[in-house]
């Protein structure tokens, strides 16, 4: 079972998560890496809670990896 990177509570500093960076957005290409930042102030995001991975890069969550 995925879940998707919509809602706030379910993103933490540590999660391994498929995120959408902006330039990918048309394609759609998944990067995979662990959060580092939590970006997004709202509880939900309907396009994904954006966050920065360890490796620097920002994108939305779009799955949480189990």
């Amino acid at each position: 079972m995925t879940m998707s990177g919509q809602n706030g509570e379910d993103i933490y500093a540590g999660l391994m998560v498929d995120v959408i960076l902006k330039k990918d957005q048309r394609s759609g290409k998944l990067t995979r890496g662990q959060v580092q930042d939590i970006l997004t102030c709202s509880p939900f995001h309907s396009r994904g809670i954006k966050v920065r991975l360890t490796s620097g890069e920002v994108g939305r969550v779009a799955n949480v990896v189990e």
